[in-house]
């Protein structure tokens, strides 16, 4: 059984204890042993961090894009393989392992470009005889929790600008998916970038991310994750006045109207309902349809479903990979019958399934007959389980769109410009989608909701020096 380490202070240790990283395409196949740190470890990864950020912070910014670089370079370069642990760690399938990967490794580069576009401003004072510069620093230690479900994507999109604005990192990935973060690991630390700089922590997010939250020399945190976890992250934060971001839940909306393009609505509506298994916080987990074109589309949307195979991840054939683990899949089949009871009716999907391999398999399930007001309506399911909501015109639709506690992100099917440009302007989301999925966004753009979806400034692109630098204003007398 091979063996990961945690990377701390520029060495591999062993943590205090080990975590077995389960195939969900396949239960018997054990991808590894990873090392699980416990609180003390912890502390001595935030010190690392903490004891590397001046020199950092203030050294040559052509070595620090140079590293960031390399370590692009890399990550695309072995895409293929990346791609290929990623899908058989957390389930989704080749062709979307390795597009993150790829997409990894594009932000690695894109902030290896923006370490040397770092903005500053000169002014003039309405005081005579003065001179002022408002620069960008960096904010010190930052640390990172992500999620399980983009295991290679989110982290680089909080690695790379953290370093690449000169802060130094310690990272607690999910426990699920430890073997991403390791691969990733492993390419920073033979980028040249110094040690201590980053620290990778594996471990318990009650162990090593509280110490995370407590540490008063970690400076900024940020968080990709559940609202409940989100919330208890803020009010640590908040405690000792620390920086914090968080990316939270999602319940987003995909509204279709009758002039939409059928077959067009239908594919966008399915792609992001239930592709990655439905495992994405932008999911379409609310399909709103206009009544005239609404039985087309649940048949429709029907027959699409039934041309889908479900099946191991790593198969080319498929196009739907398994539930991440036993826990994700009962929550999944525990709201299929909250659907049923509420009056939804269940029209295709919504069973466990067996295949070669003993795996977390289930088919996805898209409900007709909803309302804005069920629990399948309201609150984030994290999997591959739709419902379909009727609605009387535009205006009912946006309205409905608009009726969840979160605001990630909103989609739109229509051919009518005039709605297609109210619903981008009205929609309360922070990104809004027309003629496409609600999920899928591009590596250079800001990333980030509204309302119970994030707090904070938004990640990835230039907007990412909102929250992974501190503003100064500096006068000097002539």
């Amino acid at each position: 059984m091979s063996q990961f380490a945690n990377y701390i202070n520029g060495e591999w240790l062993q943590g205090a204890s080990v975590n077995k990283n389960i195939n969900p395409s396949d239960l018997s196949d054990v991808i590894g042993e990873y090392a699980q740190a416990d609180a003390a470890q912890a502390d001595i990864a935030i010190a690392a961090a903490h004891a590397a950020f001046p020199a950092w912070s203030t050294g040559n910014i052509q070595a620090r894009s140079d590293a960031l670089d390399k370590i692009g370079s890399e990550i695309l370069a072995r895409k293929e393989e990346l791609g290929r642990l990623l899908s058989r760690e957390e389930g989704k399938t080749l062709a979307e392992g390795i597009g993150e990967a790829g997409r990894a490794g594009n932000i690695f580069k894109f902030f290896a470009a923006e370490v040397l576009r770092i903005q500053g401003q000169k002014l003039a004072s309405v005081r005579p005889g003065m001179d002022i510069e408002i620069t960008r620093e960096p904010v010190g230690v930052v640390g990172i929790i992500a999620p399980w479900n983009f295991p290679m994507a989110i982290p680089a999109w909080k690695i790379a600008p953290a370093l690449a604005y000169g802060n130094t990192v310690v990272f607690k990935p999910a426990e699920l998916v430890p073997g991403s973060a390791w691969a990733i690991a492993d390419i920073i630390s033979r980028s040249g970038i110094p040690a201590g700089v980053f620290n990778l922590v594996m471990g318990r997010g009650s162990v090593v991310g509280q110490r995370f939250i407590d540490d008063r020399r970690v400076t900024a945190l940020t968080f990709t994750g559940s609202v409940s976890t989100g919330n208890r992250v803020a009010q640590g934060c908040i405690a000792r006045m620390a920086k914090f971001q968080l990316e939270m839940g999602g319940k987003n909306p995909l509204v279709v109207l009758n002039d939409a393009d059928l077959n067009v609505a239908v594919t966008a509506a399915v792609q992001g309902a239930f592709f990655s298994t439905g495992q994405r916080c932008t999911a379409s987990s609310r399909i709103i349809v206009e009544k005239d074109i609404y039985p087309r589309f649940i048949e429709a949307a029907r027959a699409q479903l039934a041309g889908l195979k479900i099946g191991h991840a790593l198969s080319a054939d498929t196009n739907i990979g398994p539930v991440v683990d036993q826990s994700q899949l009962d929550q999944n089949l525990s709201y299929i019958e909250i659907g049923k009871q509420e009056g939804a009716s269940l029209v295709s999907g919504g069973e466990r399934i067996k295949r070669d391999t003993d795996g977390f398999y289930m088919t996805p399930a898209l409900f007709a007959d909803c309302n804005n007001d069920m629990r399948i309506s309201r609150e984030e399911i994290f999997g591959p389980v739709a419902s379909v909501i009727p609605a009387d015109n535009y205006e009912h639709a946006l309205q409905l769109a608009n009726d969840t506690e979160f605001g990630l992100s909103s989609g739109i099917c229509t051919t009518s410009l005039k709605h297609a440009t109210h619903f981008k302007r009205h929609a309360q989301a922070g990104m809004v989608m027309v003629n496409t999925a609600t999920a899928g966004v591009d590596y250079h753009v800001p990333f980030g909701g509204r309302k119970a979806s994030s707090y904070g400034p938004r990640e990835q692109g230039a907007y990412a020096a909102e929250f992974y630098t501190t503003v100064k204003t500096s006068y000097t007398a002539a």
